[in-house]
């Protein structure tokens, strides 16, 4: 079923690249028209909202094929995104365990949509933002005189 997630959340990749992430909904829709396991299974919806998405904790697969942008919303996963730290499974399918027809998004993911820039960030990375930052206050002070003139007078 991760498969049919990845497969359906690429395609509508593809086809709309103007669109960070879709609905849940839209997901599982995709992959009920795709109908790549002949008929929708039930556990399609939880891997669409659990069980492929990397930035949520691990139950009970560690998958790592989807980012949760929303509630209800998710985007394929890009090498820039953070994923939860106990998550360590696939991000892709593997190709010998796809249809051949969809075998070339493979191809798509490596080439375009991996490479592609993204506005996601993780808690970190915002953290990380901010080295640096008021640097130029303290261009002109030396930290050992400053430090001294803080300790005037504390006996």
């Amino acid at each position: 079923m991760a498969d049919e997630v990845w497969i359906a959340t690429a395609l509508l990749h593809r086809e709309h690249p103007d669109r960070e992430d879709f609905t849940i909904h839209e997901i599982v829709e995709r992959v009920a028209s795709e109908n790549i396991a002949g008929g929708m299974r039930p556990g399609v919806v939880v891997h669409a909202y659990l069980h492929c998405t990397a930035n949520k904790e691990p139950s009970p697969t560690g998958y790592r094929m989807l980012y949760a942008t929303g509630p209800n919303t998710r985007g394929l996963l890009r090498p820039t995104d953070q994923a939860h730290p106990l998550r360590k499974g696939k991000i892709t399918p593997r190709r010998d365990q796809i249809p051949a027809r969809y075998q070339e998004l493979l191809d798509w993911y490596e080439r375009e949509y991996a490479k592609s820039s993204s506005g996601r960030r993780g808690p970190l990375d915002a953290v990380l933002a901010l080295r640096g930052l008021g640097a130029e206050i303290w261009q002109d002070v030396d930290p050992d005189e400053y430090v001294r003139r803080l300790r005037e007078g504390w006996d």
